[in-house]
């Protein structure tokens, strides 16, 4: 799952101590493992091999520059969804050719950004976005790539409705039932070629199925346009693998693979794989210190310095993160995190941050053990959608990251600081009307 784990009464990230490693950084820290990041890549390449796949990981998920250096290093590509993040992959040194770039609302500036650059595949969403894309091509004497987005109307119902992109009432992708009329106006353009199929139907997906459903429905449609003269050699099938947010909930990568692999293989088809979570998701932890013990009626609070400016996701989606300290008695070393842990002597606390909005609670009526002021708390799972959607909400400085590889720790993103909050607002500028 990952390098994560307790020895002695105290957490390490692979050989580093992760209370000895804040001592140093502060608190609180998003501190990720190497060495995840690098078993999850190849764990998964592995299990597709047979269809040797171009891997594209979802900046999104976590975007470091040196996270992004980490996987190209691997021969990774980069999934990504703005100008932004083009750009990053751009600054990381990533092979551009092997850049997807999702997202409904792509600016010119952004598309201009993407043809000059290189990247391998623009995924279409629409039908003015296409043309868009070819007018702009055309006007810079370049031929963009274009991959149509398929909406094929299946789901996941354990995806969080917010997260949930296969249906048709959503605004990502074409309806699969146009996608042959769109094709029919467009798979001859001159100046966006179009020769692939993408689908992307939500994250995290934590069975195989929806994905042989979709797939299946992608098949059909390639066979019927290339039976009507359209070249299609290209089958990007998107994310949304799932992240262990408790010990073996989601499926393996073998077991993905067994259900996807016998679909695609021998179709004469490049395949595209994009993974996010289930790469960085488990490759990072945020660390941070209890501030205060606090009771409220039959509540106990272990209030933190970290909260939902840091990590968003217990606040937007209700979802479920492991928290526990960072040291420990050895009765309460954990070798598997669960929402209801079965050991003696733990307490229930609503573990929650500084920020003034009641939703800012990381977990609500967990049993873990029992902490005090000046205590560390580990939030677990936490690399992906953690801090690319941190913010500085409440005039919150954003936390550090460290990156640990074996014995050795860097940070690879400072800590802000307050004249950070407002260095952009020092300096006006006056508008000429």
């Amino acid at each position: 799952m990952d390098s994560f784990n307790y020895k002695n009464g105290s957490l390490f990230c692979e050989s580093v101590n992760v209370d000895k490693l804040v001592d140093q950084v502060g608190s609180p820290a998003y501190i990720y493992s190497a060495e995840t990041f690098r078993n999850h890549y190849t764990a998964l390449r592995d299990a597709f091999a047979e269809v040797d796949p171009i891997i594209c990981y979802s900046i999104k998920s976590c975007g470091n520059l040196h996270i992004i250096k980490l996987l190209d290093s691997l021969g990774c590509g980069m999934d990504t969804v703005s100008g932004g993040e083009v750009f990053r992959a751009k600054q990381a040194g990533a092979d551009m050719s092997k850049i997807v770039y999702a997202g409904v609302g792509k600016t010119d500036a952004e598309i201009t950004l993407g043809i000059n650059e290189g990247i391998g595949w623009f995924n279409i969403e629409s039908e003015e976005e296409f043309e868009n894309i070819a007018r702009i091509a055309e006007t810079l004497g370049k031929q963009a790539h274009g991959a149509l987005r398929v909406n094929p109307d299946i789901y996941d119902p354990k995806t969080h409705v917010k997260t949930n992109t296969g249906k048709k009432e959503t605004k990502f992708g074409v309806d699969i039932e146009r996608a042959k009329q769109f094709f029919r106006s467009y798979g001859k353009n001159q100046h966006c070629r179009l020769d692939a199929i993408h689908l992307h139907i939500g994250s995290p997906i934590y069975s195989p199925d929806p994905y042989v459903m979709a797939i299946e429905k992608a098949l059909v449609l390639i066979d019927e346009l290339r039976a009507e003269g359209f070249e299609v050699n290209t089958l990007d099938i998107g994310g949304g693998y799932a992240a262990d947010y408790e010990t073996g909930k989601s499926p393996s990568y073998k077991t993905y693979a067994d259900a996807i692999v016998p679909l695609i293989k021998g179709k004469d088809l490049k395949i595209i794989i994009e993974p996010g979570r289930t790469i960085s998701g488990n490759s990072g932890i945020l660390v941070g210190d209890v501030q205060y013990i606090k009771q409220g009626g039959n509540k106990k609070f272990a209030i933190l310095n970290t909260g939902m400016h840091h990590l968003l996701r217990p606040a937007m989606y209700e979802a479920f993160h492991f928290v526990w300290p960072t040291a420990v008695a050895p009765e309460h070393m954990v070798t598997a995190r669960t929402d209801n842990m079965d050991l003696p002597n733990l307490e229930k606390f609503d573990v929650v941050g500084p920020i003034c909005e009641s939703s800012d609670t990381i977990a609500k009526e967990r049993m873990i053990p029992a902490v005090k002021r000046g205590d560390r708390i580990a939030i677990f799972t936490a690399g992906a959608y953690g801090m690319v959607m941190a913010s500085n909400y409440n005039a919150m400085p954003r936390p550090v990251e460290v990156l640990v590889d074996g014995t050795d720790a860097t940070i690879i993103r400072k800590r802000e600081t307050y004249n950070d909050v407002v260095a952009l607002e020092r300096d006006t500028e006056q508008v000429l009307l």
